[in-house]
């Protein structure tokens, strides 16, 4: 199920035991394989405990942004139709904002006026997703992701992301990847019969859907030139094409900077960028004059649509500040020790720290009722010793502790019951290591209900627009942002400002704030 679901109501909150596809990524995060692969190597069958039904709570959207309905004599609809909503579930549902949806109807349908098939109806989706993406599926539906808009700084680069979307569907790119399906099919077969977590191989199967929007290098070189066209004749900066792809680069650097980071949703991971590709689209916005001297970038209504954007997790998923997880609707909070890394992951809440400390927190809907002792001998956990388990009190919850061993870790199990909901904490460390009691001491202690007013104070990360004023500079912005460690680096990522650049009195930047 997707995090929304997890953290919002614990009858639904799936735990999966980390699958392959949680994992998938050894080359590029070598430290982190090793840590999720400890905590893996703990679990043992919690998904015989409870319930692992897949059942979607999103679906499409009954009012189209761009057409009543989509093309419904088109085959090739049928297809998107088919795949819109697991689309949508894997990535965390639809984001509902008027403004910010009048805002990307405004865009492509500037850019639908100038299509090659101007038959060709468009459904467009803002997906509630901290990601950074955009992509296509046939008959016409357009998914581009929150994060997306919170990155982008104008319209004209919105633009340049959905031409080049219209392009593939102009195109008829997904006649090629109904051609994969049925390779895609096989693969998911495979996966469902070899996973033992049916939610697992579920979720693995969205994401093998997901690769169906991905085309081949020669189909993206095709759609960047249909979208640039598309960008000049709709009166948008053609330029505007070539200025986003610098900024995902620069987003890609920025990301790569956290061994954590899992970018498997994001554009770049879909859409190959290279320094070739952003010269090719120079050249074809050339065609339309000079840069800096043609089309309209349409900043100013583009930043009044996205004033008050949610920026990286939803309310219904928790918060991470700093070394803190607290989440309202569950009304919990706890700490992670100084120099651990909190992750706000779909299967579980994830923290790793120095010297190959990881640990894990989900929960479980409490439907047996049976004590906690018990419970944590019931299976779930792999190398157990029956003689560690022990009842304890955590702020006046009950619960209970135990230890356990595999491979070359050695792991920490705890478990807290707040009325009818279980909470697990799993702490891996090197086999040997004196890190364990002292990192499963701090958030034992640390653990605890939130107060009413705790709660009702939570408020998510958001866009905020704001106007330079005299004796402001890039510092004293940066120093008002909110939600990262890296405030200078992720302001100017946001607002595609290079080194050396400066802001004027009167100008209007993005920040990140509640």
């Amino acid at each position: 199920m997707m995090r929304r679901n997890r953290l919002d109501s614990l009858t639904t909150w799936k735990s999966p035991a980390l699958s392959s596809d949680a994992i998938s990524t050894p080359r590029r995060f070598p430290r982190r394989l090793m840590l999720l692969s400890a905590l893996a190597m703990a679990l043992n069958g919690c998904q015989s405990l409870i319930d692992q039904s897949y059942q979607p709570s999103v679906s499409p959207s009954s009012n189209p942004q761009i057409v009543d309905e989509v093309q419904k004599n088109d085959p090739r609809a049928a297809m998107g139709a088919r795949e819109h909503p697991r689309i949508v579930a894997s990535y965390g549902g639809e984001y509902k904002d008027a403004k910010t949806e009048r805002l990307v109807a405004r865009i492509a349908g500037a850019l639908t006026a100038v299509s090659e098939n101007p038959s060709q109806s468009y459904r467009i989706t803002i997906l509630n997703s901290p990601a950074i993406n955009a992509f296509a599926l046939p008959g016409g539906y357009l998914y581009v992701t929150r994060g997306l808009l919170a990155l982008a700084n104008d319209a004209s680069e919105v633009a340049a992301v959905l031409s080049h979307e219209m392009g593939h569907v102009t195109a008829n790119h997904g006649i090629e990847r109904q051609k994969r399906e049925e390779a895609e099919v096989i693969a998911s077969r495979v996966v469902a019969e070899v996973l033992s977590s049916d939610i697992a191989g579920k979720q693995a199967l969205a994401r093998g859907k997901l690769r169906l929007a991905a085309f081949s290098r020669q189909q993206e070189l095709q759609a960047d030139v249909i979208g640039v066209r598309m960008l000049g004749e709709a009166g948008y900066d053609p330029y505007a094409a070539a200025r986003f792809l610098d900024s995902m680069a620069a987003y890609s650097r920025f990301m790569s900077v956290d061994p954590e980071a899992d970018q498997s949703l994001d554009f770049l991971s879909s859409h190959p960028n290279s320094a070739q590709r952003i010269e090719l689209a120079r050249t074809h916005a050339r065609a339309f004059g000079q840069e800096g001297s043609v089309g309209d970038k349409g900043r100013d209504y583009y930043l009044d649509g996205i004033d008050g954007l949610l920026y990286g997790d939803s309310p219904e998923e928790g918060y991470v500040r700093g070394q803190t997880f607290l989440h309202g609707g569950l009304g919990i909070r706890f700490d992670v020790p100084p120099d651990f890394h909190i992750d706000n992951k779909v299967e579980a809440v994830m923290a790793t720290g120095p010297n190959d400390i990881a640990v894990r927190f989900d929960g479980v809907a409490d439907n047996q009722n049976q004590s906690l002792t018990n419970y944590i001998s019931s299976g779930w956990v792999t190398g157990l010793d029956p003689s560690t388990i022990q009842p304890i009190t955590i702020n006046g919850m009950e619960a209970a502790t135990a230890r356990a061993s595999a491979d070359r870790w050695d792991f920490d199990v705890t478990v807290i019951r707040n009325n009818s909901q279980i909470f697990r904490f799993l702490t891996a460390v090197p086999k040997g290591s004196d890190a364990l009691e002292p990192t499963a001491n701090v958030l034992r202690a640390s653990f605890r209900r939130m107060t009413p007013a705790e709660a009702a104070s939570l408020k998510p990360l958001r866009i905020r627009v704001v106007t330079v004023r005299p004796g402001e500079n890039i510092s004293t912005l940066a120093a008002r942002m909110m939600g990262t460690d890296r405030k200078l680096d992720l302001f100017k990522l946001i607002n595609a400002l290079p080194t050396g650049a400066a802001v004027s009195p009167g100008d209007r930047v993005k920040i990140i704030a509640e």
